[in-house]
Parts: structure tokens; sequence; C-alpha cells
């Protein structure tokens, strides 16, 4: 049966393929065609009522959609389904190199964020250890909350990124001149920063009533973020830190930023920035007005950084991620996975989605000499209440909140 089989369409092939090879132009596939369908009707003659005819459940194999779409007279008019079957070819080449090209930018891509994120420093021994239980805050209900520091070194050297050449904390020489909590609520649909004043009279564990900022200078990251977990009842996710030396090499990178002061346009580099963010004698509402200078510089850098065009030059883009990704440093919670993680899930959240506001507070007071910010208690509650809950968008709907407004001075 096989031998039949391969007699039968090995003849008209051979044939065919003979005829193309030696350029013979009278034997056409149409031709060679013709002459399958005689070798077929004389075998079928030879073949009837012999013992060696094949049994009649066995059927012929396939033949090629092309042959069949030419017909035996030779008739020209199916020639354009063969040119049809080489386009359908083309197209679905066109199709696996169009998913090659896919696959080879992706695996770019990735390549791309493995690096950035592999480039982030981290911090080990952040978070605060023998902390009495009453006072460990309970995991939030839905979302992350990061606290952001902005740390004021008295060290000549780099201190927070991955350049840094001197500790991230030594015993009174840094302060933390910038302090925000970012919540990120569990829909990413955007993200809620509230400042907590530097001057702001709070309890510092095993120090007493002080000054936010000397929680950093006095025991560093753990006992900063015991300080805040003891005033809000919000559990610190994560942390983030930056000097103010990895701020002035961010803001150049990005070529500098424009800000709206006092009704006119500025363009700042890195040092003109770092002194616009630390000003606060001379506005009219002091820290209050300094730390919404803070945030107003924060979302002019997220816009810039999210800026198309920030992207299209890729020298210029793989500049502002390398020094982006080296100037901050994080805990050590806060693995590579956990960054491509937190950058995928927030990838839709832009500046416009993202609300910028200061911590409830009752005013400024003199307390030992020194200027000091009150915080409202009762205000604030609510508010940390709204951030363990992950409710902050309900929160902001019934309560005056001293937010930042489209430009600040």
């Amino acid at each position: 049966m096989l031998a039949t089989v391969c007699a039968r369409y090995g003849r008209g092939r051979t044939a065919l393929m003979w005829g193309y090879v030696v350029g013979d132009k009278s034997t056409t596939e149409a031709e060679v065609t013709g002459r399958d369908e005689v070798v077929d009707r004389e075998e079928e003659a030879s073949g009837a009522g012999s013992a060696e005819a094949e049994p009649a459940d066995v059927q012929e194999p396939a033949r090629d959609p092309s042959d069949q779409a030419i017909d035996a007279s030779g008739d020209p008019s199916a020639r354009p389904r063969r040119r049809r079957s080489r386009a359908r070819r083309v197209l679905l080449g066109a199709l696996v190199l169009f998913a090659v090209g896919l696959f080879m930018v992706g695996g770019v891509v990735w390549w791309a964020v493995e690096h950035y994120t592999g480039n982030v420093d981290r911090i080990s021994g952040v978070f605060p250890t023998q902390v009495p239980a009453a006072a460990q805050p309970a995991p939030s209900e839905g979302g992350q909350t990061f606290l952001l520091v902005g740390v004021d070194s008295r060290s000549e050297l780099p201190t927070t990124g991955r350049d840094a050449k001197a500790p991230e904390w030594k015993y009174g020489a840094q302060r933390s001149d910038t302090m925000m909590l970012v919540h990120l609520p569990a829909d990413h649909s955007g993200a809620y920063v509230v400042s907590l004043p530097r001057d702001a009279w709070v309890d510092i564990p095993g120090h007493g009533k002080a000054k936010l900022n000397a929680a950093f200078s006095w025991g560093g990251p753990p006992l900063l973020i015991d300080t805040v977990q003891r005033l809000t009842k919000v559990r610190v996710d994560h942390l983030a830190v930056i000097d103010w030396d990895g701020f002035k090499n961010l803001t150049d990178s990005l070529g500098g930023v424009d800000l709206v002061v006092d009704g006119a346009s500025r363009h700042m580099n890195g040092t003109q920035a770092l002194t616009y963010v630390r000003e606060r004698h001379h506005l009219a509402r002091g820290d209050f007005d300094r730390t919404h200078r803070q945030q107003y510089f924060l979302r002019t850098v997220l816009a810039k950084v999210m800026r198309p065009s920030t992207f299209t030059n890729p020298v210029k883009a793989g500049k502002v991620l390398d020094d982006l990704t080296a100037a901050v440093s994080v805990d050590d919670r806060l693995g590579d996975g956990d960054l491509r993680d937190l950058l995928w899930d927030n990838r839709n959240v832009r500046p416009g989605n993202m609300v910028f506001m200061n911590a409830p507070a009752k005013g400024t007071d003199m307390i030992s000499g020194q200027s000091v910010v009150l915080l409202d208690a009762g205000a604030g509650a609510d508010l940390w209440r709204s951030m363990r809950k992950d409710t902050v968008d309900d929160y902001l709907q019934s309560h005056d909140v001293d937010r930042l407004g489209a430009t600040t001075s």
C-alpha cells in the first residue's frame, strides 16, 4: 500500500520538480496534475478486484492545498489562489518577526528594570526593635505607607544612595529636615502625601518632648520610625532617605526645574532649588509654607521625570534613571522584586492624581526658647485613622485640609 501511495504521488512531484530545475517551461504543474490523474485511472483499472487492492477504509493523504487550488486544465484563473497563499505566508512571516521584535523590546525593558532597581542602595536595621507590644501599630487594612526623609547632613561626603561615602546616620550629625508620610491605596488610584513639620513638638521615646527632627539626629531611622508610628499609630511599611547632595544631583540631571515664585516663573539648578525648599524665615506661614514648597518641588520633579520627552533621548533617560536610583537609599526589606511590583502597580499614577497636604496643626508656639509647631491631635487622629483603614479620600471629603495648591511661592 505504501509503495502504491509513493508511486502515485512521487512520479507527478518528480516530474514537476525536474521541470522547474531544468527550466522546461512546457512542463507545467497543471500538466503534471493531469498526468497524475491518468496514472490514477490506470492503476485503479489494473487493481480492481485484486487481492492487493487498498482497503476501502484507507484514505489518500491530503494533497497540498496549492495543488488542489490549480485546475487540471491549466486554467490561469487558479493562479490568484496561489498568490493569496503566498501572501498569507508573507503575512505570517511578518507576524513572526513582529513577535520576535516584541520579545526583544521586552527583554530590553526587563533588563533596564533589573538594572535600575538593582542600583538602589539598601539600609539595614532601619526598623525599631524592642518596642513594647502596646506601642506597635497594627498593619493597615489596605495599601502601603512609606516614610520619605530628606536629610540635612553635616558631612561633606554623600550619606545616602549608591555613592555614599559616610554613614547615613551618626549621632548628632544629621537632621531630618523633610519628613513625609506617603500612603499608596490598595486600588493604586493615586497617592496621598502628608508632610510632618520638622518643628512639630512630639514625644520622642526615651527622650521626652522635643522637635520631631531631633529623633533622627539622636537615634537615626529606627528612632524616627518609632516616633512617627507612636504619633500616628500608622504602620510604616518602608523608608526612603535622600540627602541634600543627592537632591542637588537629581535636580541637575533633569536639567533643573521651573518653579513659580511670587507669580513669576524661575528656572533653578540643584543648588538654587535646595535653597528654595529649605527657606522658611521669610515665608508668611513659616514651616507650613516651607513644607508646601517641598511638596511643590517634589510634584514638579515627578512631572518632569514622567514627561514623555524625558525618555525620547536614551542617553538622557539613562542618566536621569541612574541619578534617581543612585541618590536614594531604602530599607533592606524593599527588595528588587518589591520595587518592580511597586512601579508596575502604580504605573498609572501621575502627579495630577496625587494629593499633597500638611499634617493638621493648631499653630506655633515658643517652648524652652524654641519655635515649635503644635499638631492638632483631634483632626490628626481622623487623618491617621483614614490611612490605617485606606480611606483617605473619604477623609478629604469631610475635613478641611491644608492642601498644596496649583503653585506655591
